[in-house]
């Protein structure tokens, strides 16, 4: 599919068509944000499809694959083109007659959880969310993260003395917004993504409380769990996965 947003950007989007009519659907948002999806055979979307699920996936600016100033739109200015161009798929969502509108859910990893915790705090769309191995507080990754990025290089500012614009883009600053029951995946030995992160996601939530569950995965695990962890745990997160939506969604 391809869907106009309401500037005149197109986004290529895929879905996987349910097998029951009026059938819930997720969300899925892939991480980089500099990365992207493709006709590949992704284990998680056909287990999400196989489950009865209508799964739709799709490459907003930001992702790679458009050319140069498709992915280079979102530099610095995250939740900005990127969610106007996820919220245009999310309306995709809803007007297709294979879905029930009204039983939608949303998950991502890596940035993926970033947008995940950036649409739960922004729309009302979707019954619950799953965050994986996410980015929530930009000002405190700008420290706990093994990817250091120089200020004013990519962010605008620095965590110490100008941390507006990091804060500005952070998840975490719209928390007070959020109704939806989330899941919540990390793994401790996770460096590119702080553990941190999540237990800000967490406490946040268990503050305010919203429904939500908190998987941490143990420090021999990392950012790359998902494809490349324990097969064990793999199949637990999957699990864990699988047994959330259907907790919310069915």
């Amino acid at each position: 599919h391809w869907i106009k947003t309401p500037d005149g950007t197109k986004v290529h989007c895929w879905s996987i068509q349910p097998r029951a009519r009026k059938a819930p659907a997720i969300l899925e948002i892939h991480g980089g944000p500099h990365a992207q999806y493709g006709v590949a055979f992704f284990h998680e979307l056909q287990t999400l499809a196989g489950a009865g699920y209508g799964v739709f996936y799709s490459n907003p600016r930001g992702s790679k694959g458009y050319g140069h100033a498709h992915c280079a739109a979102i530099k610095g200015d995250w939740g900005n083109k990127d969610w106007q161009d996820i919220e245009a798929v999310i309306e995709f969502m809803k007007a297709q007659p294979h879905v029930n509108s009204k039983r939608l859910g949303v998950m991502g990893g890596s940035y993926g959880g970033y947008m995940t915790n950036w649409a739960v705090g922004h729309t009302r769309a979707f019954r619950a969310a799953i965050t994986d191995r996410c980015v929530a507080n930009l000002v405190s990754m700008f420290g706990s993260s093994d990817f250091v990025d120089a200020p004013d290089r990519y962010w605008k500012g620095n965590s110490w003395d100008r941390p507006e614009d990091l804060w500005r883009m952070s998840p975490l600053a719209y928390f007070g917004n959020v109704k939806t029951p989330m899941l919540i995946i990390h793994s401790a030995g996770d460096l590119r993504c702080n553990i941190e992160q999540a237990d800000q996601v967490f406490m946040a939530l268990n503050l305010r409380k919203i429904p939500c569950r908190y998987i941490r995965y143990p420090a021999s695990t990392s950012h790359g769990m998902s494809r490349s962890g324990p097969p064990d745990m793999r199949l637990h997160r999957l699990n864990a996965i699988v047994d959330w939506w259907a907790k919310y969604l069915k």
